[in-house]
C-alpha cells in the first residue's frame, strides 16, 4: 500500500498537550513551524503522519516537587499522590499565556483556530492544523464563571472541569491502578453552575478525568452530547481513568463521543505505561467501545505530549502505522473516516449548532 494512502483520512484528534511544551518553554511556535527534535508534534511530522487537527489544550501544569514521578507507573499496583490544587491568580495567568501560545502558533501557520463547524471542517484539508481551543482543569475560572467568557471570546470551545487535581468545581479520579473511577464526590454547586454556562455557551463539557460522580451530575445537567476527549475502557484496563460500561452507556444514550487515549497506561491491562505494546491492545479498546457505543461515537484522542505512546506510533508520523493497524483488522474505508474524523465533526456539529 503507498505511503500516502496511510496519511489519508485526515485524523482530528481529541487531546494533545502542545501547547504546554511552550507553556514551559520547551519549544517556539517557529521550531513547530519548521520541525523540532523532542515532543510529539510538528508540522512536518503532522504533515507526514496526516494529523489534521485537534483538540489543542491549555494546562496549568504544577510545580516540580509535585510533579508525578512516571517510575511510579511500573509497579503491578500504584495510586500516586496528586499535585496540589493550583491558586486562582496563578492558573489564570498561566491560562492567558496558553492562549497567547495558540495566537503565535496560528501566525506561524502552525494551526488554525476554529470555533464553529464550518471552519473546522474547512480548515482539516490544511495546511495548517485544525484546531479547537481546550481548557484542562478549570481552576483558571473563578466561582462567579466571569472567565469562561473572557476565554470563549479568545476562542474556547471546549473544557474539562477538572484535571486529577480537585477544582472548586469538582474532583477528578486519581492516576490508580487497579480502580474504578468511583474515587470521590460529585460536581460542586460552583460546578453545576459551570456546566450549565458551558452548555449556553455551546461549549464541550469534558468528561475524561472527572470521576464517576461528577460524571452522573454532568449526564444529569447537561443538555449537551456526553464526551469524553482521551479515555479508554475500563472493562480492558481497570484504571480509574477509564470509562466503565455503565458510563459508556450513559455517552451512547446522550449521542455522544469517546476518543481513544493512545497513553499506554490507560490502555494495557497491566496498566504499566510502558511503550513496548502491540497495537493489539488498542484494537481491543477499539472493538469494545464499538460494540458498547456503535460505529458513529468513537475516535481518537491521542494525548500526544502528554503521555507515553506505544513504540510503534512514537509520535505523530507514526499515525499511518495506527491506520495500517485498523485497515490490517478489516476496517473499510467508510469506518475509517468516521473513526479519523467524520464522527469527531459530527459530535461537534451536534454541541455548537451549524
Amino acid at each position: 500500500m503507498a505511503d500516502e494512502t496511510l496519511r489519508s483520512p485526515g485524523i482530528f484528534d481529541g487531546h494533545n498537550d502542545l501547547i504546554l511544551r511552550m507553556i514551559t518553554g520547551k519549544v517556539t511556535a517557529a521550531a513547530l513551524r519548521e520541525g523540532t527534535l523532542g515532543g510529539h508534534i510538528d508540522l512536518p511530522r503532522a504533515r507526514h503522519g496526516g494529523l489534521a487537527g485537534g483538540f489543542f489544550a491549555i494546562f496549568v501544569p504544577g510545580t516540580d516537587e509535585n510533579a508525578i514521578r512516571m517510575e511510579e507507573f511500573s509497579k503491578p499496583a500504584y495510586d500516586l499522590p496528586l499535585p496540589p490544587p493550583v491558586d486562582h491568580a496563578t492558573a489564570l495567568e498561566i491560562t492567558r499565556q496558553g492562549f497567547a501560545a495558540a495566537r503565535s502558533l496560528q501566525a506561524e501557520g502552525v494551526i488554525k483556530v476554529c470555533t464553529d463547524i464550518d471552519s473546522l471542517e474547512a480548515a482539516l484539508p490544511g495546511p495548517a492544523m485544525a484546531a479547537v481551543l481546550h481548557i484542562e482543569g478549570a481552576e483558571a475560572i473563578g466561582p462567579d464563571l466571569a472567565e469562561l467568557d473572557e476565554f470563549h471570546a479568545l476562542g474556547l470551545r471546549s473544557l474539562g472541569p477538572v484535571w486529577s487535581r480537585p477544582t472548586i468545581f469538582g474532583d477528578g479520579v486519581p492516576f490508580r491502578y487497579p480502580s474504578d473511577p468511583d474515587t470521590g464526590p460529585g460536581l460542586t454547586e460552583a460546578g453545576k453552575r459551570l456546566i450549565g454556562a458551558c452548555n449556553r455557551l455551546k461549549i464541550v463539557v469534558d468528561l475524561s478525568h472527572l470521576n464517576a460522580r461528577g460524571f452522573d451530575d454532568v449526564a444529569r445537567l447537561s443538555d449537551a452530547p456526553l464526551v469524553a476527549t482521551h479515555s479508554n475502557a475500563w472493562e480492558i484496563c481497570p484504571h480509574a481513568r477509564n470509562l466503565t460500561d455503565r458510563q459508556l452507556a450513559m455517552i451512547a444514550e446522550s449521542d455522544g463521543m469517546v476518543g481513544i487515549n493512545l497513553a499506554t497506561g490507560f490502555l494495557r491491562p497491566d496498566g504499566q505505561m510502558a511503550a513496548d505494546m502491540s497495537l493489539d491492545l488498542l484494537i481491543r479498546h477499539l472493538d469494545h467501545l464499538i460494540s458498547r457505543l456503535g460505529e458513529d461515537r468513537v475516535g481518537f484522542g491521542s494525548d500526544f505530549d502528554g503521555a507515553i505512546v506505544p513504540e510503534v506510533i512514537g509520535d505523530c508520523a507514526g499515525l499511518p502505522n495506527l491506520r495500517r493497524a485498523l485497515r490490517e483488522r478489516g476496517i473499510n474505508q467508510r469506518l475509517m473516516q468516521k473513526l479519523c474524523q467524520g464522527n469527531w465533526m459530527r459530535v461537534l456539529r451536534r454541541t455548537w449548532g451549524g
